[in-house]
């Protein structure tokens, strides 16, 4: 029979921990309601005597959570332990948190204390918040380093105390997988009163390892694993939920193990997480990354085509992901081009694939990426006959106005010049995608937009890419320029070349192709 992995999501509390700016507990609540909505077992919302605010979310949360168990941490200290109590006590259910370091390095430069103190403290404090809630966490701070013995002799201990949950965290991600996986079974084997706990798992990312030795200790036998959402927690992180969620769904039969997480909800939670926290999902981020669903390569994108489980473990839309994407680069081959142009409404007869094939080899090894209309583009025209129809002939902008920005843009429209002024106190960029929507009665919508630097500090140049929707397809641009304003006006006006020239294509083309 399989055991059910118990999920703690600690996102509000240690991933908060690596945020430039505390949240709020209005943020905090989004976030707390979005993992009860996953079916998240216990959110770990805080450290409430750290600060009014983190007491203040707890109090929240605790407030408008039913289905999840809401749990605060706690030192081995009087005050923390009330204090904590006292923010969950109208949650339905709470847990109290507690922790206290056992290896030898933290007890005796941090502690400076005794082993055997370390003990008599961790006993007592159980006990105290025992008369808060039944369910009491320990964690014994950098079980990674602590001596075996010492770890079985405290976990025995505590568990003895009236402890329902001991915790094994690899605090500064110092140990491997196996070595991880080998601690859990030796407290198994060894602490007499194991089987009247859970043993739950808490790892940082320092080596790349907190995944993997979650992984190893769910293998031995631990019951709750302990991470964040997208990973975020101190220095490189923690172990990121949704690799472990999915891991355990694709290898239940393996560990023995499920977990009653909504695996729909994941990539839902994993953007609002990140829009709140302001943090970005790296592209390559396992399971929730932008290019983790994207193949380049044309073997890949072939045999995707042929059977998505050729390349995909998993099929995207099960976490909510869209769907799999096929990025048109010089590495592509025909079948990826051919299905793009299917996928446009293209049969084969309506173009020659052989010769859009060579004309897409030579413009991807300039542009890089090609997108679909690039490919529609190169398939009726040559790229030669792209036209600049649209181009910036002259700027000015003024700061000085009291929180307004003033600025002034001739804008040459094929043969006309188009004179655009703004006075201002909205965000420009916003702005700017109207009138230059309303001016050249092109209606598109700013989905996103990102700029970069060079690295050339001495000859610094601004880059800005965008997207925008025109009549439910998605457009992109960019710009380069020394001035950041001007590098989003030249992203414009790029984007609204790409349109005017496909629109141009349409125009042209024979009414039977479509």
């Amino acid at each position: 029979m399989k055991r059910k992995i118990i999920i703690l999501d600690t996102t509000l509390r240690d991933g908060e921990q690596a945020l430039k700016y505390s949240l709020t507990a209005k943020k905090k609540l989004k976030i707390a309601l979005s993992l009860e909505n996953m079916g998240v077992d216990i959110i770990e919302v805080g450290f409430p005597i750290s600060s009014p605010e983190d007491f203040k979310s707890s109090q929240i949360i605790s407030n408008n959570i039913t289905n999840s168990t809401i749990c605060s941490l706690a030192r081995c200290v009087d005050n923390d332990i009330e204090v904590a109590a006292e923010s969950m006590l109208k949650a339905k259910n709470f847990r109290l948190h507690i922790f206290l370091a056992t290896s030898d390095i933290h007890i005796k430069s941090k502690l400076k204390k005794r082993f055997q103190e370390i003990i008599d403290m961790s006993v007592f404090y159980v006990k105290k918040a025992k008369k808060y809630t039944n369910d009491v966490q320990f964690s014994c701070e950098d079980a990674g380093r602590t001596n075996i013995n010492n770890l079985c002799k405290i976990v025995e201990k505590v568990i003895e105390a009236g402890a329902n949950t001991i915790n094994i965290p690899d605090t500064v991600g110092f140990t491997v997988p196996y070595e991880f996986g080998k601690i859990i079974k030796y407290l198994y084997n060894n602490v007499p009163n194991i089987d009247k706990a859970n043993i739950s798992v808490h790892c940082h990312n320092d080596l790349g390892m907190a995944s993997g030795n979650s992984i190893s200790a769910i293998k031995e036998g631990a019951s709750q694993v302990e991470g964040t959402t997208n990973g975020l927690g101190e220095r490189a992180g923690n172990t990121a939920l949704e690799e472990i969620i999915m891991a355990i769904k694709l290898h239940g039969n393996l560990l023995n193990a499920y977990t009653d997480i909504n695996i729909k909800n994941i990539y839902k939670n994993s953007k609002l997480v990140s829009k709140i926290c302001h943090v970005p999902i790296p592209r390559n981020k396992a399971v929730i990354g932008s290019n983790a669903f994207s193949h380049s390569s044309g073997i890949h994108q072939d045999g995707m085509l042929k059977n998505r489980n050729n390349y995909e473990i998993f099929n995207p839309t099960i976490i909510g992901f869209k769907k799999t994407k096929l990025n048109l680069t010089s590495r592509s081959g025909r079948s990826a081009i051919k299905q793009k142009m299917l996928e446009l409404g293209y049969k084969e007869k309506d173009y020659d694939l052989n010769k859009l094939y060579n004309k897409f080899i030579n413009f991807a090894d300039k542009k890089g990426k090609v997108f679909d209309y690039d490919l529609e583009y190169l398939a009726f025209k040559n790229e030669k006959e792209y036209k600049n129809f649209f181009l910036l002939k002259k700027y000015s902008v003024n700061y000085k106005l009291r929180d307004y920005t003033k600025l002034k843009i001739k804008l040459l429209c094929g043969d006309k010049i188009k004179n655009i002024k703004i006075t201002t106190k909205k965000n420009i960029i916003n702005v700017l995608c109207k009138l230059f929507s309303k001016t050249t009665m092109l209606k598109i919508v700013l989905l996103n937009y990102e700029s970069f630097t060079t690295e050339k500090i001495e000859n610094l140049s601004i880059r800005v890419n965008i997207s925008v929707k025109y009549k439910n397809r998605t457009f992109y641009g960019t710009g380069i320029s020394k001035n950041y304003l001007e590098s989003y006006i030249l992203s414009l006006i790029d984007v609204l070349n790409n349109i005017w020239n496909l629109n141009d294509i349409y125009m042209n083309l024979k009414k039977n192709i479509f």
